[in-house]
């Protein structure tokens, strides 16, 4: 611990710090210390992070086995620029090329999820030679100037004050809120988004269409689960159009959801694997973009227009090292289809017992509750970009009773570390049953 007090902290924060999506001048929890999923502030209060922060954490707190990694790569070697090879940038590329399977070969390395999308966009326009790029409304990719316009949700309104030019927006499936039953509506659903997306293809002009950037399993937006087929029937539209596949990977990927890649749920094969987050458990910045052989062999010809001065950052790349080689020393993807049973049979539980939840949608460790104030006509419980109080209120009484979900809009969030055991699940998820059922007396 530092030499400041919990009460300083937070001053500090409070007077000096421009908050992420928020107003200046707020106070923040002032975390001392955080050890597996918990958290723990200046007075020694504990708190579950059941959102893995920013569903990033993957691998918890304070991970030994990756700290000591950090560690010994800072006494070796810290930094070297991009030009220059080092074994920690060159054995990750092979770690990752050989995740992503037999299609893929190089990797272009970034800081963040947002540079992932932002350099997947501009290669994408590079080897087409097209400018258009579609795009999911009911979708986030990052807040840089081209992944905030990729973005669908109301967080790229600023970025549009500047403009950028060929976004294209189109309306993904959300089964629940569009009037489907799962399970028995996916073929209509799924025939009925694709017929729209190809006739929006044939109005934009294919041959000016460059990429499709898609969320696997979209995530900040409400863990929407798409239809059967449908992933699938966007693959075939590209390959129809010539029109390159770039996945999003940055919350989905690397064991979110039981597999390495959330796109390995689905028979398809992008073109462009965006990641980030989940590569170094959060501990240094990493991210980057896999690449097919189509577009590496490109790039054997043609200059990559793309450069960072940290790509590849050595450290980094070291711990991604690290963390890579623990998701598949310890089997955390049989370990998350493990935690999933348990955590979706809860969550089942709770739709059939509360009013406010109309829909709970799960995926691996990766999950949502769609929170409604008229479960019969799905009426959800805020409107989408709506300014309101209630939400808050939900976050807040968690918070209150130590459990840390995320939440957007009208949903709550829950996505623990991929290392959580089953009896961690059962002590705090009765935290949420207790939650709704305020909501149910109170909101609603």
């Amino acid at each position: 611990m530092g030499k400041l007090t919990g009460t300083q902290v937070q001053e500090l924060h409070r007077d000096h710090v421009l908050q992420s999506w928020g107003k200046a001048g707020q106070m923040a929890i002032p975390v001392a210390k955080a050890e597996g999923i918990y958290l723990y502030d200046y007075e020694g209060n504990k708190y579950a992070d059941m959102s893995s922060l920013l569903v990033c954490t993957n691998l918890g707190h304070d991970n030994k086995e990756i700290v000591a990694a950090l560690k010994e790569q800072a006494d070796w070697m810290s930094f070297m620029a991009p030009s220059y090879a080092t074994e920690a940038k060159s054995v990750l590329a092979k770690k990752l090329v050989d995740l992503a399977g037999p299609s893929f070969r190089r990797v272009f390395f970034t800081n963040s999820g947002a540079e992932s999308n932002e350099n997947a966009i501009k290669m994408a326009r590079m080897v087409t030679g097209r400018t258009k790029i579609f795009s999911c409304y009911r979708s986030y990719h990052g807040a840089t100037l081209g992944a905030s316009n990729a973005s669908g949700d109301a967080r790229r309104f600023a970025a549009e004050l500047g403009g950028a030019n060929g976004f294209v927006k189109f309306m993904n499936p959300h089964m629940y809120q569009d009037g489907y039953t799962r399970g028995v509506d996916d073929e209509v659903c799924t025939n009925n988004y694709l017929k729209a997306l190809e006739q929006q293809i044939r109005y934009e002009g294919p041959n000016q269409i460059a990429a499709i950037l898609m969320e696997s399993i979209v995530g900040a937006n409400g863990v929407i689960l798409p239809p059967e087929g449908y992933m699938e029937g966007v693959r075939a539209l590209c390959d129809k159009y010539g029109i390159l596949l770039i996945m999003d990977e940055v919350m989905a990927g690397f064991y979110r959801t039981g597999t390495a890649f959330g796109w390995q749920h689905f028979d398809l094969v992008p073109d462009m694997i965006t990641f980030a987050k989940g590569v170094t458990n959060a501990y240094v910045p990493l991210g980057g973009v896999i690449v097919n052989e189509q577009i590496s062999s490109y790039f054997e010809e043609n200059v990559l227009q793309c450069g960072l001065t940290y790509s590849g950052h050595t450290l980094a790349c070291a711990v991604g090292n690290a963390c890579v080689d623990y998701y598949e020393a310890h089997n955390i993807g049989a370990h998350v289809v493990e935690m999933e049973a348990i955590l979706k049979d809860f969550m089942e539980t709770m739709v059939e017992k509360h009013a406010c939840v109309g829909e709970a949608r799960c995926i691996g460790l990766f999950s949502a509750f769609e929170m409604v104030k008229d479960k019969e006509n799905r009426v959800s419980l805020v409107d989408y970009n709506e300014p309101n109080t209630a939400m808050p209120a939900i976050m807040n009484q968690l918070k209150e009773k130590g459990f840390i979900a995320f939440n957007r809009d009208n949903y709550v969030s829950i996505c623990p570390p991929l290392t959580i055991t089953k009896e961690e699940l059962a002590e705090y998820l009765p935290i949420v049953d207790e939650v709704f059922t305020w909501v149910d007396e109170t909101l609603i």
